[in-house]
């Protein structure tokens, strides 16, 4: 092989890599800039209304509106058993729970199909009717603000003073919850490392939740109850900005209601 036909051959070779390397940083740059899915139509109005008298056990005997069309979304998926609203944040979507495997929704939209921004969903050890003692749910952290990127809003202390409650619907209830804490943690997995439904493991759980052993840690002072066993809480997780660990948003339900 002469001189001429060697260089051809290695100029296209490196032209070769370099496609490679331009698509391969394409997909990343996609992926990663991959917004939510668009769910803003199955909202039937912005503002929900409610005029109930709460019993002592935090149930109404009273209905609330209800913003959500979920009949049109569970005949989109009937894996949408709910939906998660926290004002003035960007959260506010379906929340899924597959039938197939518990990481389905990480990179799947509320049509089952791919996207890397996937959905808000809890895994298969909760009930889908939000009565478990902690239930967990799953968001992206996307860079462009989508999904439960916005739970870090609750780091500035002032931002997290101003917003302390927010509201997770299901076809039949509205549910309201009052902010506990946000703090970062470790990766483990909250649901396979603590068994709540022994009593003492859950107490541990509520006193570590209102005193995170965590730098950033934001804690409400002001609940409207001390919390016991007889409560139920919602953790919200989602990924650091950097290294690993999740970031976690703390809410103990405070008023339960019938929706029309």
């Amino acid at each position: 092989m002469d001189r001429e036909k060697r260089f051809k051959i290695i100029v296209i070779s490196i032209i070769i890599v370099l496609f490679i390397i331009i698509g391969i940083l394409g997909y990343w740059l996609v992926t990663l800039f991959a917004q939510g899915t668009d769910v803003s139509e199955y909202r039937i109005n912005n503002n929900s209304s409610s005029s109930t008298t709460v019993s002592k056990s935090g149930k109404s005997d009273e209905s609330a509106d209800n913003p959500i069309d979920f009949k049109k979304l569970q005949k989109i998926n009937p894996e949408i058993f709910g939906w998660i609203y926290i004002p003035d944040t960007n959260i506010d979507y379906p929340l899924l729970q597959s039938n197939e495997r518990d990481d389905f929704y990480l990179h799947s939209d509320i049509y089952r199909n791919y996207k890397y921004a996937g959905s808000l969903f809890s895994e298969y050890c909760n009930s889908t009717d939000m009565d478990d003692r902690v239930t967990l749910i799953y968001g992206h952290n996307m860079i462009d603000g989508s999904m439960f990127a916005n739970l870090h809003k609750f780091r500035d202390a002032s931002f997290f003073n101003k917003h302390t409650k927010f509201y997770i619907y299901t076809p039949e209830r509205r549910l309201t919850y009052q902010v506990v804490s946000a703090f970062e943690y470790d990766d483990r997995h909250i649901m396979n490392t603590f068994n709540f439904s022994e009593n003492k493991v859950f107490k541990e759980y509520l006193d570590s939740i209102q005193n995170p052993r965590s730098l950033s840690a934001n804690v409400n002072t002001k609940l409207d109850h001390k919390l016991t066993v007889k409560d139920k809480i919602v953790t919200l997780s989602t990924c650091l900005d950097a290294g690993d660990g999740r970031y976690l948003l703390q809410g103990v339900l405070v008023k339960d209601e019938p929706t029309r």
